[in-house]
């Protein structure tokens, strides 16, 4: 029965969100994150799709030593279908899941594009609103000496 508890605990929540959204104004949800200091969306997980998993890798250890990121995921085998030069192509990839403040991406997106074999390289980010406050604030405290000078270490 406790797993149930989340699953109950959001349908309770489900009144007060068709409410809001007959009334036209977003639903007010609970911030776990505000209680803990964190502030919604400083912290961006960035998205870049490698060839193969030997770049990714290589990107992937350069963003986390210049602590452009703490924290990268390579998942391996994802299909990409695009169109590229008039064409629809489709190839094997190894998507990069990164996480860093959102105030580096600019200098990740930077830093990604001077690396990546890729003509065009997919470089993309969310902000976060919420999540685990330790590991947000890890990931803050393991970027923030870029963060604070605004350069990128050599």
């Amino acid at each position: 029965m406790p797993a149930l508890l989340p699953v109950a605990s959001r349908l309770l929540l489900l009144p007060r969100a068709l409410q809001s959204m007959a009334s036209g104004s977003p639903p007010t949800q609970p911030s776990l994150a505000s209680d803990s200091g964190y502030v919604p969306g400083s912290v961006s997980a960035a998205f870049v799709t490698c060839p193969n998993e030997k770049v990714a890798k290589e990107i992937a250890r350069a963003v986390v030593e210049k602590r452009l990121a703490a924290c990268v995921n390579l998942i391996p085998q994802i299909t990409s279908i695009y169109e590229w030069k008039g064409k629809i192509e489709e190839d094997s990839e190894v998507l990069m899941m990164i996480k860093t403040q959102s105030s580096l991406v600019s200098a990740l997106t930077d830093f990604v594009r001077s690396v990546h074999p890729y003509e065009v390289a997919e470089v993309i980010s969310l902000p976060v609103e919420q999540g685990n406050s330790p590991y947000l604030h890890w990931v803050r405290q393991v970027t923030e000496s870029v963060s604070d000078s605004r350069t990128v270490p050599p």
